[in-house]
């Protein structure tokens, strides 16, 4: 083992408490809940031009996919890899020259995509760029169901969080993500957050530091999103960006479901976005229409994931 593992981290993997489902799982043997080992495995690593404006810059987002995650989400886009765990297993060395060749590649900051069960890898990977001269912004791009202490070992590692906030309903986070618990982690969670990256810091147009709350509005559902968007203004007012995606496409098992298997309509949409407009937000990104398309969702290739020659 290398990096942080030495160093006593890889207690944390022989019983595993990383994410709040606290499966204290034997990492170091097995996988846990979200089927995450010892090694940080990695479906996809591109140049993501579809980010939020101020994550990818002209040539895009230098975004590193990782395999398994810590929810169960039956609308999930990704699920080849969040629950098929397609991917290969890297080392933490090599990990870190991932990180480092999407700086090679103009990346306008470092993208980790789905991060959480893997943060002690992750924390040894930029150890291990960060000798070779990485230096981008570090995007911590998660679904917002997060450990406080788990957060706290990222310390200044982190630069920009880029959380989700999924569901203001127990009942809607237990059906869709087996997670009922989901609003009361993610509160927390995003506090924590706030509180770590410190005000906003932009260099020509990239965000160096600060939180980005993303929320994708789902069918049937306006009045969750409405209360999500309500709590994060009195809770932080413009103190945060937040991004409402209306790309909202039927997948994996909402293809069955009877709220999850249409589309989005446009009045779900624009009556969302009218509310945090209201509401005072101005930090706001929206989404146009044509954003629901599968051929926006990444093909699970592997590439980039083993050696490079840059």
């Amino acid at each position: 083992m290398s990096g942080i593992l030495d160093k006593g981290a890889g207690d944390l993997l022989a019983d595993c408490t990383i994410c709040p489902r606290l499966c204290h799982a034997d990492r170091i043997t097995g996988t846990g809940f979200c089927g995450g080992g010892l090694k940080a495995k990695v479906a996809l690593v591109s140049l993501h031009p579809w980010e939020e404006p101020v994550i990818a810059g002209e040539k895009g987002a230098g975004t590193v996919f990782f395999s398994g995650c810590n929810l169960r989400c039956m609308f999930c886009q990704n699920h080849e890899i969040s629950h098929g765990h397609k991917g290969i297993e890297v080392s933490d060395e090599r990990l870190g020259d991932i990180f480092y060749e999407q700086q090679l590649r103009g990346a306008a900051t470092l993208d980790l995509v789905t991060p959480t069960h893997y943060v002690p890898q992750i924390i040894s990977g930029l150890f291990f760029a960060k000798k070779k001269g990485f230096s981008l912004p570090v995007v911590y791009n998660s679904s917002g169901y997060e450990n406080i202490s788990t957060l706290d070992l990222l310390g200044d590692m982190v630069d920009v969080f880029l959380p989700d906030l999924k569901y203001y309903s127990a009942d809607l986070a237990g059906e869709y993500s087996k997670a009922p618990d989901y609003f009361k982690v993610a509160q927390k969670a995003i506090r924590k957050m706030v509180q770590l990256t410190g005000a906003f810091v932009e260099k020509k147009g990239i965000l160096q530091k600060g939180v980005l709350v993303r929320h994708m509005v789902l069918p049937g559902a306006r009045k969750d999103s409405m209360a999500l968007l309500k709590w994060l203004w009195e809770e932080f007012g413009d103190s945060i960006m937040v991004s409402i995606m209306n790309q909202y496409t039927p997948a994996y098992k909402a293809l069955a479901h009877p709220k999850l298997k249409r589309h989005l309509t446009t009045f779900e949409y624009d009556s969302v976005v009218d509310y945090a407009l209201d509401l005072g937000f101005t930090r706001c990104f929206v989404q146009e229409s044509g954003a629901a398309r599968e051929e926006f969702i990444p093909k699970w290739t592997c590439e980039g994931v083993e050696a490079s020659h840059i």
